[in-house]
């Protein structure tokens, strides 16, 4: 599936979970560079091991970097011009710290620590935004930020990690506004209840078998990149209710994919958007999927 082949993605987060899964499923639709970044040098070492084998071809840049440090933010902006020559396709800001644990209530929260996490989770994805928009504004490109839905409800303890990805909508909310006349698309999705080291350190008393395999909900991602995916903008999506209400169903054209999509565009714009087949068919689950110019048979 060449969905990516010519574009090049930047992905923050991306030595585990949810960030290196997004890598992996992006070098197996072909994509032509990645730059990824990540804390942790060995992890993202055996990462880019990994994709190599994949995809030989691709450009990959691996940036160990603190996002929570504007030098090296800006070090993260240079690092991925150079390497995509001047012309990004793809952000996913993933990247997020959840602070002190066990997590504390807002009364005995260290006042470092929320900054820290203010800095890495809001402050961040602001930042590199502002830094590559000028490498995407001419042709077009997609802005992925990962939000939760500790961002639209306060839980209790979950503390600043919550209140920096309810500014993380509000951010998102505001950029896809102040773009909405330029060829950059800004969306937002909530992955759900993931298993993945930052949640089982959230919540160390739970099942993690109850929660999803990060690789489950990449496909959202993938279309978000993909051409198919150039007329959705402005939109919250949720990844594993998308999951829940499209298994074992095929989905012809981008238009039925997701509802809130359904009520931004009317059926003639839909039209003009997804050809019955001949787009791009997109499905979830075991069912396979199908990239433009390969029609699904039958009715």
């Amino acid at each position: 599936m060449k969905l990516l082949s010519d574009r090049f993605a930047l992905i923050t987060g991306a030595s585990q979970g949810l960030g290196r899964e997004l890598a992996l499923a992006y070098a197996r639709a072909d994509v032509r560079g990645l730059a990824l970044v990540a804390r942790r040098k060995e992890s993202l070492q055996k990462l880019k091991s990994d994709i190599n084998k994949i995809a030989p071809a691709a450009t990959l840049a691996i940036i160990q970097a603190d996002l929570g440090s504007v030098t090296d933010i800006d070090r993260v902006a240079a690092i991925t011009l150079e390497a995509c020559g001047g012309r990004l396709d793809v952000l996913v800001n993933n990247a997020s710290t959840l602070g002190p644990v066990p997590l504390p209530y807002l009364l005995d929260y260290p006042v470092d620590d929320f900054q820290q996490v203010l800095n890495v989770n809001l402050v961040a994805p602001f930042l590199l935004i502002q830094n590559l928009l000028a490498a995407m504004i001419d042709h077009g490109g997609s802005i992925i930020n990962v939000t939760s839905d500790a961002g639209r409800v306060g839980y209790p303890g979950w503390g600043a990690y919550g209140i920096s990805k309810f500014g993380l909508e509000g951010l998102s909310q505001t950029w896809a506004a102040e773009l909405a006349e330029t060829p950059v698309r800004v969306n937002w999705v909530d992955p759900g209840n993931l298993n993945t080291a930052m949640h089982r350190d959230a919540e160390p008393n739970e099942d993690p078998s109850a929660w999803a395999d990060p690789a489950a909900v990449t496909d959202i991602f993938l279309f978000l990149a993909s051409e198919a995916g150039q007329h959705v903008r402005g939109q919250r999506l949720e990844a594993q209710s998308q999951l829940a209400q499209c298994n074992n169903k095929r989905i012809s054209h981008v238009a039925t994919a997701w509802p809130a999509f359904d009520q931004r565009y009317p059926q003639n714009r839909r039209n003009e958007i997804g050809q019955s087949n001949d787009r791009f068919s997109f499905t979830f689950g075991t069912e396979r999927r199908s990239a433009a110019g390969a029609p699904w048979p039958g009715p």
